[in-house]
Parts: structure tokens; sequence; C-alpha cells
């Protein structure tokens, strides 16, 4: 048996009933927080060149593009579009082992194809709950090699959305063991377009799309290299240097979506959530305002120097700018969505804030705890220091996730849409209740 075939046969023949319920409701929170973010991002001049493409296009009416009145697409299409919305917004989830944000491929594809299939809710649940499985594994089977050798996301992505697919496509073993062959030779990406570029959101969209073509090709009889993951030269060998055993080891003793997936519940990247958190924390407590401040330094193990631009000048830069991130969770005492916005972005307390941005020490005690985690110490200019410590983001699912927080960001981001106060209530409701919708196209309909 071949590492695709085995890990198939598992993401095949697991039922519905056979998931643990936080597993499901996590699926349930990840369709939320996905189509919030699409809202925010639907007026992104990325997002509305990927949806004028995809319109002129055309092809059978089978999917929604959600916020839009206009005609059905065919299902890759649509689901394409959507991912792009949600990824351009920068406020989607990610994966703690990975740093990978696969929800938006995986809930943009498992919609789409539900609408063309006529699924129901627990089809949909159970397909998020088993792509984003299929994505964890394979991910960390070549983290952090792939992202040493610079690649990005989207080479782990595609398989959340392939495997959804083909869940939701009823592919039997050996079907699906061929979509995870095709999708392991369909990706390319690299991180330094996404980190400066809307080549992130692009590569989104690809890896929906592609993840989708492979699943219904291999339903129709295409097949891939079913040794691909394991085999010298092959999918693990090449980006993270391993030989793909672990993929399949202890499968169903624990999932991914329960203990490392991680909603985002303020924008900009993910690596960054914690040094926000860390950072408002310790200006609370300390009572500092930002004129009081002498330093802001980070401590963060495997980080000696700050990445990303140091003085952002819009989304793109914001969302990969960690001293933004601590300076205005100081300046602000807080750090949420209204600090994605033009205003924020160019407050001058913030840039001053900015300056006094510093890297120290990495931590020596209790590292292994820093799940994209982070020390934060405040010193201000009559010489008192306050640190805060924020071992895993909020939003995390091995910290809790709150459906309080889940709908707040729904309510905050959905408006922008623009979605009505009616169709905001009502598809969060139906997304509380996801798993006894007999018909996927109740939600849909409410998003456009």
């Amino acid at each position: 048996m071949t590492v695709a075939r085995t890990f198939a046969a598992f993401l095949t023949e697991t039922a519905y009933a056979d998931l643990p319920a936080q597993a499901v409701d996590h699926a349930a929170m990840l369709i939320a927080s996905t189509i919030a973010s699409a809202a925010c991002g639907a007026s992104i001049p990325s997002a509305a060149i990927i949806r004028d493409l995809a319109r002129e296009r055309g092809g059978r009416p089978d999917a929604s593009v959600w916020f839009d009145a206009g005609p059905k697409l065919p299902a890759a299409y649509a689901a394409r579009v959507n991912a792009v919305m949600s990824d351009a917004a920068a406020s989607d989830d990610s994966d703690l082992r990975n740093i990978v944000h696969c929800g938006t491929p995986l809930t943009a594809a498992s919609l789409a194809l539900a609408e063309r299939a006529g699924a129901n809710g627990r089809d949909v649940l159970a397909a998020i709950v088993l792509g984003y499985e299929a994505a964890g594994r394979i991910g960390e089977s070549i983290t952090p090699g792939y992202l040493n050798k610079g690649f990005h996301g989207c080479l782990v992505a595609i398989f959340a959305g392939a495997v959804a697919a083909g869940r939701l496509l009823r592919l039997d073993t050996g079907q699906m063991a061929h979509t995870i062959a095709l999708c392991a030779t369909s990706m390319g990406g690299l991180h330094a377009a996404a980190n400066t570029s809307v080549s992130r959101e692009y590569h989104a969209g690809l890896a929906t799309v592609s993840g989708i073509d492979a699943a219904m090709a291999a339903q129709r009889g295409y097949t891939g290299e079913e040794t691909i993951l394991e085999a010298p030269h092959g999918f693990c060998a090449v980006y993270g240097g391993t030989d793909g055993g672990g993929i399949v080891r202890d499968l169903g003793r624990e999932w991914d979506i329960v203990t490392d997936m991680a909603v985002k519940l303020v924008p900009g990247g993910h690596t960054h959530h914690a040094l926000a958190e860390a950072a408002a924390n310790a200006a609370r407590e300390g009572n500092i305002a930002a004129d009081e401040v002498a330093s802001i330094t980070l401590s963060r193990p495997g980080v000696s120097a700050l990445s990303g631009p140091r003085h952002p000048a819009d989304l793109i830069d914001m969302a990969h700018s960690p001293a933004y991130f601590m300076a205005a969770a100081v300046a602000d005492r807080t750090f949420g969505w209204a600090h994605a916005g033009a205003e924020k972005i160019g407050d001058p307390v913030i840039h001053r804030l900015i300056d006094k941005v510093r890297v120290g020490p990495q931590p020596t005690e209790n590292a292994a705890a820093y799940r994209q985690g982070a020390t934060v110490t405040i010193e201000t200019t009559d010489g008192r220091t306050v640190t805060n410590t924020v071992h895993v983001p909020k939003g995390a699912g091995c910290r809790g996730i709150d459906w309080a927080d889940i709908d707040a960001k729904y309510r905050t981001l959905a408006p922008r849409a623009p979605l009505s106060e009616r169709q905001v209530e009502a598809s969060l409701a139906l997304i509380h209740d996801f798993r006894n919708v007999s018909q996927v196209s109740a939600l849909l309909d409410l998003l456009r």
C-alpha cells in the first residue's frame, strides 16, 4: 500500500458519525470565519479581477459566487473567486503546525461542490474536517523544509480543498489516492512573492481550482504517480527532506482541526497575532500611554531580527509587519479589525512607536510552549518595565475557540460584502445549525 492509498482509505471511509463533536463544531466555525474574511476582501482589486475573469469564461451554472447576484459558475471557477476574496483580506485561518491558510480553499471548495451536488450540512462538515486533516498531515511532513527553501503554503493548501471535493464527489479509495497524487505534482508558489504582493491570494485561488480539478479528473479515471509522496525525488523528499511515513501514523487519534486550527480573530499574518496580544496586554497591565514608551522588545524562539516592512503603507505591508502589530497594540491597548484600515495604517502615533520596536534575546525557558507565541516587554521613559507572554494566539483550537468570538468576527466583517442585517443574522444562524441543514444552497442563497 502506498502512503497515498493508505491515507485515501482513511479519508474516504471515515463517516460523519466517526468524527468528534469538537471537530465538527470547529468546521462550522471555519465556514463562518472564511465567509467573513471573504466579505472583507470582496472589494479588493485582486478579487475583482479574478471574479471578472471567471464571469468572462462562464460555463455550467453549478455554484454561487458569494455576495454576487449574477449567474452561477462552474464549481471550480466559483470556488476560486470565493477563495481569492477570503485570502485577499488576510483574515482567514492558519494551521499552527504548518503556518498554512488551508481553510480558505477548503471552505470555498466544499461549499461549491456541495451546491453542485445538492449535499447537506453534515456532508460538508465531514469534508472540511477530513480536508483539514489531509493538509495538516501532509504539511507536517514537509515543514519546515519547504519554508526554508522559500516555497509558499499553497503547496499544502491544495490538499485540503481536493480531499473535501473528493468526499463530496464520493470518490472511492483509488480515486482519492490519485487525487492526492495529482495534487502533489500540481502546485508551485514562492514566499518571496506572497509576502510582498497580491500573489498570496492568487496562490489561494490556484490551490482551490487545481484541487477541485484533481478530484474531478480522478473521478473520471485520470491517474497520477501513486508513490509520489514517499518516492525518491517525490513530494516529501523534494520539499521537506522526509520519507512521508508520518502522514499515515496514528490516523484518527487526534484531529488537526481540533488541535492545530487557529481562526484569525484580528487581521493580518497569523504569526504576528500573539505579538499584538502580548503587547496590548502589557500596555494595559502597566497603564502605559504611547508617549511614555521608551522601547518595545520582542522575544520569540527562532527570531533574531524583524521581518517584513517596518513602516507599512497598505494592507499587504500591514499583514506582514510585526513591528506594526506591536506598535499598534501598544498605542491602542488592543488590536482589532480597524487596524487593517487606512486610518490606522497611517497613524503617526503608531509609526513613532514602530521606531521603538526591537528584538531581544530568544526565550530559553519553556521554548517548546511557544506555538506562534511571543513575549513582549515595554520599557517606559521613567524606567518601568512590563512583560507579557502569549504562548498561543487567541482563536487557536488548542486554547479553545469561543463561538462568541466567531460571531463577533462575522457580524463585524460580513456587512462589508455588503450583506444586510437580515442576511447576516440568518446566515450565521444557519452556520450554527449547519449539521441539520438539508441543502447547502440554503446558506449560499443568503450570500447573494
